[in-house]
């Protein structure tokens, strides 16, 4: 928790007044058994109206103040919580986005959304409650002891025995909740899970009649989050009951005291009303702390857990954006040498990689080594789970190779900056994903500069313009989130089109013309193939007529190399290939006939 609390650097003026402002308030409160005990003793018992007034309006003022000191606390404590949550919400956000593939995988989604929402919330509300009740509540319970002091010491003796047993009550039970709330926390990462795996895919549950299943597996990991929780409440619980009967069996000997104490003529019967008051008001303020210190619990579970969030750190380390970044300045002779060098060197090299994902027990890809040279198209294929995406996925660096290297224009991938690598590569992901808002502003995620101009020329090579110009509003026409309303080769078309926007040097569709027709795909194929400059292509797919015109096709088994060559070399001497193109093109055949 303390590493969060530089988030409230900013609001180190609403920290103190928050805290004052209620101290105010508790000062007031304490001088109102006072004003009671005078209204008995000087008032009632010597029947003088005018002190029964007078008192009155003072009690009355005091009530006032205090309401005005206690907004105001709230006001700053409101304040100081929600600004403190923005920032950490923001720092978060922007922490995971530094984060890897890896770590993302290793972590979990469901996890990253809690921490972002839930977490964040309860810290929030535990920064919010600590300033305005943490200082009040002992002030009140000292300051009602001292109190008691002034007004009789034999009777104040009852307030020293009852409040340390009173704090060994509240921080036990604090002791014993605290790991218990860390686990309730676990638990609702469990159901999130569940809810969120069911809410994507709800399609795919209905397709296949497995709603019974999916209910009674998220009934399951809910009714686990319940049981923990009532666990947790019922020891909760106790602190209220608990502290009620210390509390009450500490007014009846006060008030046998107190009797004991007027019968001597030691005190007056207002004075013992005075320390009943004050004894109700450290019942009030313990049951106070004792919520507020549960609710500090579950905030400290929370801040601990985003706390393990900001302790990782990327396995992946960038290098320079560009030389300029390190203060050299380039000749234009030694720029002309650089160019010419760049001219022969390949686009894409491969250098004996291998691939290992965290906590796998096998590697995804061994020993992968190939050239791909400027300009020159290179298809990708293999059954599933043969390696086609992790090897793609290796060019814009989302993971780092376990062994080997991965070269772009004869530089190591790890050697280059996040946006000059991103800069240089466009891909397309096997899930079309598009986000909410319209098809212009999707589109420029591609390059903001891009003119309207340029997004329809994406558009006509990504075979998508004609659908574009159909909808109201064209560009400008409204996508839902993950583009819900749009078909499933809509989208396809449309993330083509986002990445052709960016002019990237090396363009990787990884399957996704899966949800094409082939007239569709051929044209698509053409398009790209006539893209200006040395673009360089990496087509994934599981149709060989997809990539049989490449200009090199990498077949992959089990993460291995199983053939590298032209569709005709491949078709000639590689087993792998041969089972694949002659499995599909049977079935074609059998389709047309």
């Amino acid at each position: 928790m303390r590493k969060l609390l530089v988030y409230l650097k900013d609001y180190k003026k609403e920290t103190v007044l928050a805290p004052l402002f209620k101290m105010l308030e508790a000062t007031f409160e304490l001088f109102v058994p006072f004003v009671m005990a005078d209204i008995i003793d000087y008032g009632i018992g010597a029947s003088d109206s005018g002190i029964v007034l007078h008192s009155g309006l003072l009690l009355i003022a005091l009530g006032l103040i205090g309401l005005l000191c206690s907004i105001t606390a709230q006001y700053f404590a409101a304040k100081a919580a929600v600004g403190f949550s923005t920032e950490l919400k923001h720092a978060l956000f922007d922490h995971i986005q530094t984060l890897s593939f890896t770590e993302i995988d290793t972590l979990g989604t469901s996890t990253l959304i809690t921490r972002m929402t839930s977490d964040v919330n309860q810290v929030q509300n535990g920064i919010n409650m600590v300033l305005r009740l943490f200082l009040r509540s002992p002030f009140i319970v000292f300051g009602a002891m001292i109190m008691a002091f002034l007004i009789d010491v034999k009777a104040a003796f009852v307030f020293v025995v009852t409040i340390p047993l009173l704090a060994v009550v509240v921080f036990g039970i604090m002791l014993i909740t605290m790991p218990l709330y860390k686990k309730v926390q676990a638990g609702l990462d469990a159901v999130l899970l569940a809810t969120r795996e069911n809410l994507t895919g709800a399609r795919v549950i209905r397709a296949f009649h497995k709603e019974t299943e999916e209910t009674e597996r998220f009934e399951e990991k809910n009714t686990a989050l319940t049981n923990l929780q009532l666990f947790v409440g019922k020891l909760s619980a106790l602190t209220n009951p608990v502290t009620y009967i210390i509390v009450n069996a500490a007014t009846i000997l006060l008030l046998y005291v107190g009797a004991v104490r007027v019968d001597e003529a030691v005190i007056s019967q207002g004075q013992v009303v005075a320390l009943v008051n004050y004894m109700s008001q450290i019942l009030v303020e313990l049951v106070k702390l004792a919520n507020l210190i549960i609710l500090i619990t579950k905030a400290l579970a929370c801040a601990n857990r985003i706390e393990s969030i900001f302790e990782v750190e990327s396995s992946m380390q960038w290098g320079e954006t560009a030389q300029a970044a390190s203060g050299q300045v380039i000749l234009a002779e030694e720029k002309e040498r650089m160019a010419a060098a760049q001219e022969n060197t390949p686009a894409v090299e491969f250098d004996h990689v291998h691939l290992a994902y965290a906590g796998a027990g096998a590697e995804s890809l061994s020993d992968i080594h190939i050239t791909v040279k400027k300009g020159q198209t290179v298809g990708v294929i293999g059954g599933t789970g043969s390696g086609k995406s992790s090897l793609v996925n290796l060019i814009p660096r989302f993971y780092d190779c376990t062994k080997g290297t991965v070269r772009i224009d004869g530089r190591d991938v790890k050697a280059y900056g996040m946006e000059e690598l991103r800069g240089k590569v466009g891909i397309v992901l096997q899930r079309a994903v598009l986000f909410r808002g319209t098809i212009r502003e999707n589109l420029l995620w591609g390059r903001k500069d891009a003119s309207d101009e340029e997004l329809w020329e994406a558009l006509s090579r990504a075979q998508a313009k004609e659908f574009v110009e159909a909808k109201e509003g064209g560009l400008d026409a409204p996508v839902a989130q993950e583009g819900r309303n749009l078909s499933g080769g809509q989208r396809q078309r449309l993330t083509i089109a986002r990445a052709l926007v960016g002019r990237p040097k090396i363009l990787i569709l990884d399957d996704s013309a899966s949800a094409l027709d082939y007239a569709t795909e051929a044209a698509l194929r053409t398009a790209i193939k006539e893209l200006p400059g040395d673009t360089t292509v990496f087509i994934v797919s599981q149709r060989a007529s997809s990539i049989r015109h490449a200009d090199q096709i990498i077949v992959l088994e089990d993460g291995e190399m199983a053939g590298l060559g032209t569709h005709e070399e491949l078709l000639a001497g590689c087993e792998v290939y041969q089972e694949i193109y002659y499995s599909q093109f049977e079935k074609q055949n059998a389709m047309q006939n």
